[in-house]
C-alpha cells in the first residue's frame, strides 16, 4: 500500500511537470491552472490501474500448484467507473500441490484455501473436502482421523455440486 501511495505521487509529479516544462517551452500559452490538473489526473489514473491490475500482478506471482477458484468483484459508489467495470477485490485460490489425502479414505482430501484481498492480509486455512458427497468441514481443534482415515466429530457443511472451490479441491493435479 505504501510503495503504491508513493507511486500514485510521483506519477502525480511527473505529470505536472511535463505540463510544466512544455508550458515554458510554449512561453506561458498554456492556461496556468494546466499543471494541477495534470497532475491530479495522473494521480488519478495511476490509482484506477492499480485497483484493476492487483488481480492480474497476484496471480502472477502465485507459487507453482495454486488455483484461483472465486473471484468476488466490486462496484462502489465512491468509485463510479466501477459500475462500468467492477474490479476484482478478493479471491480464493486452492494450493492443489499440497492438497492431502488418506489412502483409505480416497474422495477426502484436505487442501490448503488460500484468502486473498486487495487491502486485507492474506490468510491460509487448511479444509477438508469430502469430494464424493459434496461436503467440506473446517479442520479445527476438536476434529480428529480414525486409524481408518475416516473423520470424528466433523461439522460437515453441504456444498452445491457445482461450487468452483469444491470443484478446484478435488480437481486431480
Amino acid at each position: 500500500m505504501f510503495f503504491e501511495l508513493i507511486g500514485t505521487i510521483v506519477a502525480g509529479v511527473a505529470a505536472g511537470l511535463i505540463v510544466w516544462a512544455l508550458n515554458r517551452t510554449l512561453k506561458g500559452r498554456l492556461p496556468t491552472w494546466l499543471v494541477p490538473v495534470a497532475a491530479g489526473g495522473a494521480m488519478f489514473a495511476t490509482t484506477i490501474s492499480s485497483e484493476y491490475s492487483w488481480f492480474g500482478r497476484t496471480v502472477g506471482n502465485m507459487p507453482e500448484g495454486m488455483v484461483v477458484a472465486q473471484t468476488v468483484e466490486e462496484s462502489a459508489f465512491y468509485r463510479p467507473w466501477t459500475y462500468a467495470k467492477p474490479f476484482v477485490s478478493r479471491f480464493v485460490a486452492v494450493d492443489q500441490a499440497t492438497a492431502r489425502s488418506h489412502p483409505k479414505q480416497p474422495d477426502q482430501r484436505i487442501v490448503d484455501l488460500v484468502f486473498y484481498g486487495r487491502w486485507a492480509r492474506t490468510a491460509k486455512v487448511p479444509v477438508l473436502f469430502d469430494c464424493a458427497d459434496a461436503k467440506r468441514a473446517d479442520i479445527v481443534d476438536g476434529i480428529a482421523f480414525g486409524d481408518d482415515g475416516a473423520v470424528i466429530n466433523a461439522a460437515w457443511r453441504m456444498l452445491d455440486g457445482a461450487d468452483p472451490v469444491l470443484k478446484a479441491a478435488c480437481q486431480e493435479v
